[in-house]
């Protein structure tokens, strides 16, 4: 509970965080990142890491000279590929015997098997979709490691993914993070942010929910 009440905290008020990592890290800071976007996108034990927030952050950074695009860009491009493919190779390793046990000790089954009916829908795309949708990004990639995805053809889906989804947040920082208004109202950004990344989730679980009233009806 406590590591969930930081969390929240990070999340609110990143402007102020990022600041006294960079003042206390320096050129750490760009390991500190890269190992948080690796985690977030390679570890399915860990899908609560800021990530969409994260990078909004640190475009606004770089933006005031505080941190390097030229460093920033590929390498958060490459935490992302890199987290997605050992996502992918952890997935591959398991198979699909994960499925057949009623409870998981690191995370909870139904966001694995709500993400595996996405994927079950969407097919390969879903690794690009899935890149903008907490939690189901983590999972994603795990799922398709699990399925009949060859890793060539994940691989295409995930650079195009990962490089899509850091340049939008990334650059949004960037150009937007450090406009009167949203420096102003920067807590309320990150929480607007959080929640229109939280929605396409909260929709197709609503869809779901109908289409089984319906069938049951």
């Amino acid at each position: 509970m406590d590591l969930l009440l930081t969390l929240i905290d990070i999340a609110i008020h990143l402007d102020q965080h990022l600041k006294t990592v960079v003042e206390m890290f320096g050129v750490w800071t760009y390991v500190i990142v890269f190992l948080v976007i690796f985690c977030e996108t390679g570890l399915v034990i860990t899908p609560i890491l800021p990530g969409d927030s994260l990078l909004f952050g640190l475009g606004a950074l770089v933006a005031i000279g505080a941190l390097d695009m030229a460093w920033m860009f590929p390498l958060l491009c490459l935490a992302s590929i890199l987290g997605d493919s050992v996502n992918y190779a952890i997935g591959n390793y398991i198979g699909p015997r994960i499925f057949d046990r009623d409870k998981i000790r690191f995370f909870k089954k139904e966001h694995l098997v709500r993400t595996h009916e996405f994927y079950e829908r969407h097919g390969g795309k879903t690794i690009i979709i899935a890149r903008f949708i907490p939690i189901i990004r983590t999972f994603a990639p795990f799922v398709a490691g699990i399925g009949s995805m060859t890793y060539p053809r994940f691989l295409a889906f995930n650079v195009i993914g990962g490089i899509a989804w850091i340049s939008l947040f990334l650059f949004g920082g960037y150009f937007f993070g450090n406009l009167p208004f949203v420096k102003q109202n920067f807590t309320l950004i990150v929480v607007a942010i959080i929640v229109l990344s939280i929605l396409p989730g909260v929709f197709e679980y609503l869809r779901q929910r109908g289409t089984a009233r319906r069938a049951g009806t």
